[in-house]
């Protein structure tokens, strides 16, 4: 499931294609994902320079004159860079043309995708508006998620995954921030210390980051395959029940924290 960092590098991987390039035509192959896709689009976008490929949370933030589109990859959705003229498949759901002879696709197996537009200030959108700040940003410190946590009687790892808490942070991540600081899941986020909550910071942000490198590192969204695949990382606690914690040894649990799986070093984490 895409969430920030696979987000982050497919901004970064495509950025570049698309800043300064010119629409030159919309092709809708399914319009059925989250939510319709505009029925306008193709003629709003059709003849707008791209400004800017921003993100804001899990979403990616087209700039164009005339307004700006939003794209969420949901689960199972990709965004590939193919040539002009090829063929799209049964999970090809939107083609970009641009005007460098190439196209930007959508694929999304699942359909759990979601395309907006909108004539403003796409941060004062309705789906950005609420957001907290960006985890990566100067705004997110160990002092305003200690305010934030006060008197908040929920489970830690929920907490920093509520977007209107931090932008962006997923299941994954946020299993392998507390994994990195030593806290339980469950730790009600009230209980936590000032010095917790700079060191969850702190463990947010290299999480963050060091994913998104390794991204940089191993995607290319021109690349000449059916499926593009995100990229392996490896991971300490996430998804390796029973498996051996790679700091001490111990086998890592899993646990449920409403209809979300949770993952821990029974001996790490406390």
């Amino acid at each position: 499931m895409p969430e920030l960092p696979e987000v982050e590098v497919t901004r970064l991987g495509i950025a570049s294609h698309l800043i300064g390039t010119k629409v030159v035509g919309v092709s809708v192959h399914s319009a059925k994902l989250r939510s319709l896709v505009p029925a306008e689009l193709s003629t709003l976008l059709a003849g707008q320079k791209i400004q800017s490929v921003e993100r804001r949370g899990k979403y990616l933030i087209v700039r164009c004159p005339a307004g700006s589109l939003l794209l969420h990859l949901g689960m199972t959705g990709h965004l590939r860079l193919v040539p002009a003229g090829r063929s799209a498949g049964p999970h090809d759901h939107l083609d970009i043309h641009l005007s460098s002879g190439i196209v930007l696709r959508l694929n999304d197996v699942r359909r759990f995708g979601s395309i907006h537009w909108t004539s403003s200030e796409p941060l004062q959108h309705k789906l950005l508006a609420g957001m907290g700040p960006e985890p990566l940003s100067d705004a997110f410190t160990g002092e305003y998620l200690y305010q934030r946590s006060r008197g908040r009687k929920v489970a830690l790892q929920r907490f920093i995954m509520d977007g209107h808490v931090v932008a962006g942070v997923g299941n994954i991540y946020a299993a392998e921030s507390l994994f990195r600081c030593g806290l339980l899941p469950i730790t009600l986020a009230a209980a936590l210390s000032h010095t917790q909550c700079v060191q969850l910071a702190g463990a947010i942000k290299e999480v963050l980051a060091l994913s998104i490198a390794t991204g940089e590192r191993a995607m290319d969204f021109c690349r000449d395959e059916d499926k593009l695949a995100y990229f392996a990382q490896t991971l300490c606690v996430y998804d390796r029940e029973g498996e051996p914690c790679r700091r001490c040894g111990a086998a890592v649990k899993r646990g449920r924290l409403g209809n979300r799986s949770t993952f821990y070093c029974p001996a790490c984490q406390h």
